[in-house]
């Protein structure tokens, strides 16, 4: 490889981790604008969410229905606190992003313990666009394996 080759990959790459990085950002402006269409149309048609509490869905529709009801009851009026501790690239058109936050409930600036949360991201670069294909999280609250 060149050195044009890996400074254009390189230049390539961050400015494909400050687009995986507004993924980030752009949800959790969607919450905090309780618009469940910005936070849906931030997934993939088929994308997941996974959270804690065994809750699993599946396709950019379910997604928005089920936030949609979440945003006018039991998260009216919260926001998110998401802060980035990584983000790797999975080849050209895929990245990971890890995220620790969770629940603000108003006049919050921390979670409570049990609405702190870890997260894994996986984004899709799509029509040049990078998408949720996949979201999972764990409250901290949920503690440590058996021996560990």
């Amino acid at each position: 490889m060149t050195s044009d080759t890996t400074e254009a990959a390189t230049s390539t790459w961050l400015a494909d981790e400050t687009a995986a990085r507004s993924v980030v950002d752009n949800i959790g402006k969607a919450w905090a604008a309780n618009d469940p269409n910005a936070f849906a149309d931030a997934y993939t048609a088929e994308g997941t969410m996974i959270l804690s509490g065994d809750r699993f869905m599946q396709g950019r529709e379910t997604i928005r229905t089920i936030v949609a009801h979440q945003f006018v009851s039991a998260h009216k009026g919260t926001t998110l606190l998401q802060n980035v501790v990584d983000v790797r690239p999975l080849g050209r058109d895929a990245a990971v992003v890890i995220t620790e936050g969770g629940v603000l409930a108003p006049g919050e600036t921390t979670p409570a313990p049990e609405r702190a949360i870890r997260a894994t991201w996986v984004l899709e670069k799509q029509a040049g666009n990078w998408l949720i294909a996949a979201y999972q999280n764990t409250r901290n609250a949920d503690g440590q394996l058996p021996g560990a």
